[in-house]
């Protein structure tokens, strides 16, 4: 079914720029309106532009005539935020933001970091821990009787029970803490205006429950639904909430069939008991054709930062402001990322017009520079990519379109990319068109054309890559491609550069502490950097993300698709010992690699040979910072200062929503690093 936007069949081209969304009473009234139908409650900072969700749900809901606000990042020690623009006619839109509000706030080492992204000049304290129970809170509180449609990563990953890293333990379906009417999980564009639609037309909460796309929770005189529904056609019970609690067999179970439910075209509805209450998820919404995809990016965003900010920069959009987002979606199925949950594993691309329009919009804007900062999505190189048969693929239940090999069914062809990259590269005003985006290896070898033309128009000096590991068992675990792969790959993409007259390199990302991976095995992942001269400049730490598979290992030590014991690395010592293995070269974690190599026997890699490591005797500024942390660590230890202290907003460039924050509570800080697509 088509999106039912108001202009639907309307030309590609965007519509003329409009004004922001109202973000205040007094804006609410300078429209003329005396209340809205939609109040938008976000984490994020309000930036009109097509990668923040606040500003395309706003957008989109607006397109189809409805009257909509913006609440940014409230203060939550009270619902007064919510009540200043009067009672909503349909319905509070509750989101923590682009990112999990666990992830925004802490890092891998459960540590609070220093900024966040995306609020104003980076600060922190402007969203709470968990932020959509936080705003769904506020919002009954307001309005009791409103509707309230929770959305976005946090919630949409959090619908079923789940490990929850921060807490280390099993949590209730988002559903059941929040209190939310319905949580709409995924990407939601179709899903939100249908919501939209049915309340607007006389129907309640209830009439709603048959919408693809939505989860909801049915109270304890309430019967799960069974037989055919409009949106399925069959129903599987998962392991009920005591259950995933108690036995990690269930846990895996309950993982391993949530999963395998994720196609749109197959997919049967979901219902988890928690006590005497249930959980119902539907089937996903199903992906969005090209013209709807279109019609959503033709939308007449400012592509800037709410004006109330004034001066105040949003590091989030100051990396995302001149880039172009051609699909979306990833058939990667890697276990450790969220994208293909929240996403989908079915590509959904714009058209080249739809593309090469923004681009030329993006060139005519005042202070454009004549750089496209990225062109591509969660995978750079995956547009218009689909299966070659669309009747398998309404079957198919794999996890993953490439792993352990490429699907022979899978059309691999770049030649719609490369027509793509080589207009847009011709677009008056722009100068250079650069791949910001993770190239997925294994399909760029495919396509040598593809990789000069990377290598001579789209790379300036080095090129995203994501092997993670060299370890065979870890990369299995990982659903990634042997180390080979990118071993061939930098070889071929360094032997295009060459070709073309430009020295480039890759960059390869690296994870430390995914199930799987020991000391050991990190100790041959250095090994490997070594002898390729390979010093990677950026290194993540595994943290699980609620409903990731990985997550499901992590906490179970069990891989839920085969049952087969894993091994797992908890110990933050332990943690540390991998992060620096990656960066052995670092003087400044000497002795932390040095502890690894004793621990496991090899000394043999500490020395003057081809193969070591690291020397005998450690350069001064690993003396250097084993003095500063032990300066710290008396400091601390005489001050009492290990938790969050919180900070209130400050007093300029508030913007939207600005005003007292509440401090955070004091409390265990615990944290995220955020995750990556390839």
């Amino acid at each position: 079914m088509p999106l039912p936007l108001v202009a639907h069949g309307s030309p590609r081209l965007p519509l003329a720029v409009a004004p922001p969304l109202p973000t205040s009473r007094d804006e609410m009234t300078a429209r003329g309106w005396d209340c809205i139908d939609i109040l938008l409650v976000s984490g994020d900072a309000y930036v009109d532009h097509p990668s923040f969700a606040n500003g395309l749900i706003g957008r989109l809901l607006e397109a189809a005539g409805f009257r909509v606000a913006v609440l940014a990042q409230p203060d939550w020690s009270s619902c007064e935020a919510w009540r200043q623009f009067g009672r909503p006619r349909l319905f509070f839109g509750i989101s923590a933001g682009n990112m999990d509000s666990m992830i925004n706030h802490y890092t891998a080492n459960r540590k609070v970091r220093n900024d966040d992204a995306y609020s104003p000049n980076g600060e922190i304290g402007r969203r709470p821990d968990r932020a959509t129970l936080a705003y769904c809170q506020r919002s009954r509180e307001a309005f009791p009787g409103v509707p309230v449609v929770a959305g976005g990563v946090e919630a949409s990953l959090r619908r079923i029970a789940h490990y929850d890293y921060w807490s280390d333990t099993v949590r209730r379906s988002i559903l059941m803490d929040s209190k939310a009417d319905l949580v709409v999980f995924g990407m939601g564009e179709r899903t939100v205006l249908d919501v939209a639609h049915g309340l607007a037309a006389g129907q309640t909460v209830k009439d709603l429950r048959d919408l693809r796309g939505v989860a909801y929770r049915l109270g304890a005189s309430e019967q799960p639904p069974a037989g055919s529904s409009p949106c399925c056609t069959d129903t599987l019970e998962l392991p009920d909430y005591d259950s995933v609690v108690k036995d990690k067999l269930a846990f895996c179970e309950m993982t391993r069939i949530s999963h395998l439910e994720t196609n749109p075209h197959n997919a049967r509805r979901l219902v988890q008991r928690h006590g005497r209450e249930a959980v119902v998820v539907n089937p996903p919404a199903l992906p969005l054709e090209q013209d709807e995809m279109d019609q959503v990016y033709a939308l007449p965003f400012t592509r800037r930062p709410h004006p109330g900010y004034g001066a105040a920069k949003i590091p989030a959009f100051e990396v995302v402001e001149n880039s172009v987002q051609i699909m979306r979606g990833c058939f990667g199925g890697c276990t450790f990322c969220s994208i293909t949950a929240h996403e989908g594993r079915i590509i959904q691309s714009r058209s080249k017009d739809s593309i090469i329009t923004e681009i030329k919009l993006l060139a005519s804007q005042p202070g454009f520079k004549g750089t496209v900062s990225d062109i591509g999505g969660p995978t750079a190189n995956m547009y218009q990519m689909k299966c070659t048969r669309p009747e398998v693929e309404a079957k198919c239940r794999r996890l993953s379109c490439v792993h352990p090999t490429v699907c022979k069914l899978l059309g691999t062809d770049h030649g719609p990319l490369k027509e793509v990259m080589r207009e847009a590269r011709n677009v008056a005003g722009v100068k250079r068109v650069l791949v910001a985006s993770g190239v997925r290896m294994d399909l760029a070898r495919r396509d040598p054309e593809y990789l000069k033309d990377l290598a001579e128009h789209h790379v300036g000096g080095h090129l995203k890559v994501a092997p993670e590991h060299v370890d065979p068992e870890v990369l299995n675990l990982m659903k990634k491609p042997s180390a080979d792969d990118y071993v061939e790959f930098d070889k071929a993409f360094k032997a295009a550069s060459q070709r073309v007259g430009k020295k480039q390199y890759t960059v390869p990302y690296f994870i430390a502490s995914h199930p799987g991976s020991g000391v050991e095995e990190m100790i041959d992942l250095a090994l490997f950097l070594k002898r390729n001269s390979y010093k990677p400049d950026q290194v993540q730490d595994f943290i699980p993300s609620p409903f990731d598979i990985a997550a499901c290992m992590y906490y179970t030590g069990i891989d839920p698709m085969t049952k087969e014991p894993v091994k797992i690395t908890k110990g933050l010592k332990d943690r540390r010992m991998q992060r620096a293995l990656l960066q052995f070269f670092k003087p400044e974690n000497y002795f932390e690699v040095r502890r690894a190599l004793e621990q496991s026997g090899r000394q043999d890699l500490i020395g003057s040979g081809c193969d070591c490591l690291i020397p005998e005797r450690p350069p001064k500024e690993a003396l250097d910072k084993k003095r500063r942390e032990a300066t710290q660590a008396f400091t601390e230890s005489t001050s009492g200062d290990h938790i969050r202290s919180g900070r209130p907003a400050a007093a300029g460039g508030g913007g939207p929503g600005k005003g007292h924050r509440r401090q955070p509570r004091e409390r265990k800080s615990v944290g995220y690093r955020p995750k990556r697509g390839n």
